[in-house]
């Protein structure tokens, strides 16, 4: 570890949280699509594509992410709930790298079924989470679970919906529910979701906020994977405890813009 002691590395890691954990910060990340929209239910369904879009370079998926949602008539709940078979059309030409038309189709099927149920994405992931849950890890499995239920869901849709039940490190779907779950007045993360706690988040992992943890001793398995991702987390609390992730913002900063020797 880089720094002689851990009060050490709690200070710089809160001064590059103040730094990043800022409206610029909102401009080029792929957060910016939910924050185009002010009613929450078109927040949780643009966020949800966002993160599972959030794959290659931003400003790629920022310029599919609107594409998709022009598709939609920059209304996604609406669009859910009241679009025509006809209406679906456009989406057959849609593709972000691997996600594709088959992907797409199945996600707004499955988004309006839920929505004619409940008002929330948030009730697919605390039907099997416990207020007393340290992580968030059985509303992922059960989320996983549940998407995959319709009898037509297509196997190769498999591939961008991650389970902790497959030791996946989970990034995207993580990084959905710190937008929607964590909350302060810096105004980049939602926090419109409140059944969830933000001390039951895990700390998405991709290869920056990886490659930063291992340099700063805060990661020591090898592989980005779900034990990984906890890891990570439980040493985070050591910071904050009852908001370990927003950290995340720190890493990811200093994977992105900065750098540790």
């Amino acid at each position: 570890m880089p720094f002689s002691n851990l009060s050490a590395l709690k200070d710089f890691l809160d001064q590059q949280l103040i730094r990043y954990n800022a409206p610029d910060f909102i401009e080029e990340d792929p957060i910016v699509l939910p924050h185009a929209y002010t009613n929450p239910l078109d927040i949780e369904i643009a966020a949800f594509f966002a993160a599972i879009l959030a794959w290659g370079k931003r400003k790629t998926i920022i310029l599919k992410g609107k594409q998709l949602f022009s598709m939609m008539d920059d209304a996604p709940y609406d669009f859910i709930m009241n679009h025509r078979p006809k209406d679906l059309d456009p989406f057959l030409n849609f593709k972000h790298r691997t996600f594709n038309a088959t992907d797409t189709l199945y996600f707004i099927q499955f988004l309006r079924q839920h929505y004619q149920q409940h008002n929330t994405l948030e009730t697919t992931f605390i039907t099997d989470l416990s207020a007393q849950a340290p992580t968030v890890e059985a509303g992922l499995v059960h989320f996983h679970q549940l998407f995959f239920s319709l009898p037509n869901a297509p196997i190769r849709t498999r591939k961008h919906v991650a389970t902790p039940a497959r030791n996946a490190a989970c990034k995207r779907l993580n990084m959905f529910l710190r937008w929607m779950v964590r909350s302060d007045n810096q105004g980049v993360d939602f926090g419109i979701w409140k059944r969830i706690k933000p001390h039951q988040l895990i700390c998405p992992c991709d290869v920056h906020v990886s490659q930063v943890s291992r340099k700063l001793g805060l990661m020591q398995r090898p592989y980005t994977d779900w034990q990984a991702a906890l890891e990570l987390t439980q040493n985070l609390r050591l910071f904050c405890p009852e908001d370990p992730v927003k950290y995340d913002f720190a890493l990811f900063g200093l994977g992105r813009y900065g750098t540790i020797q």
